[in-house]
């Protein structure tokens, strides 16, 4: 493994420190009037938890890069204590607890494609594709009087997941929407 040094920290850099995988998703370069110079960082846990932890990095602070093998997979179904994914090539199949899974279980299907990250062999987590299209199985009615630029209203799809819409979003429409962010994208056509 190639060690990391504070001068090569920067956003989105995967580190490894204690032998769990992190990403850093805050970096800030200190320089104070006396003393060294030293980088606060905010990073994510690519565990189960998926904590966010602040660290500080001095001068000649060493860090690993984790060995980390992303794998596109399809979602097959939850199967009550495991989401069970399939690699597509060889037809092996691997099951992910709903913690390892978290928050990313609302923004897949059935027979959704999605990218597994292994750590050292083991599969920790998962990503879903960054844009979505799912249907929208229940939102309150429109009123006369609601525009399509106006305000928003909470729409729950098909996933389960929760998307603030505007009013002219009905229930059956499909929709786009994206998953890093949680926000409704456009309405399918």
């Amino acid at each position: 493994m190639a060690s990391i040094g504070m001068s090569d920290l920067k956003k989105g850099l995967k580190i490894e420190l204690d032998g769990v995988p992190y990403k850093i998703v805050e970096y800030q370069h200190v320089k104070p009037g006396k003393g060294a110079a030293f980088v606060r960082a905010k990073i994510k846990s690519f565990l189960s938890s998926g904590k966010v932890i602040e660290k500080t990095f001095h001068a000649g602070d060493k860090c690993e890069t984790p060995e980390l093998k992303e794998q596109t997979m399809q979602y097959l179904y939850h199967d009550g204590d495991n989401l069970q994914f399939m690699d597509t090539s060889t037809y092996e199949q691997i099951g992910l607890t709903d913690d390892q899974v978290g928050d990313t279980a609302k923004w897949i299907m059935e027979g959704m494609n999605v990218t597994v990250l292994f750590h050292n062999g083991k599969p920790i987590s998962i990503d879903p594709p960054t844009v979505v299209e799912l249907k929208i199985v229940e939102t309150p009615p429109n009123f006369k009087g609601d525009t399509s630029s106006g305000g928003k209203k909470p729409a729950t799809l098909e996933s389960g997941a929760v998307v603030q819409v505007p009013f002219h979003i009905v229930e059956g429409d499909m929709i786009k929407v994206n998953t890093v962010e949680g926000e409704y994208l456009e309405k399918v056509k």
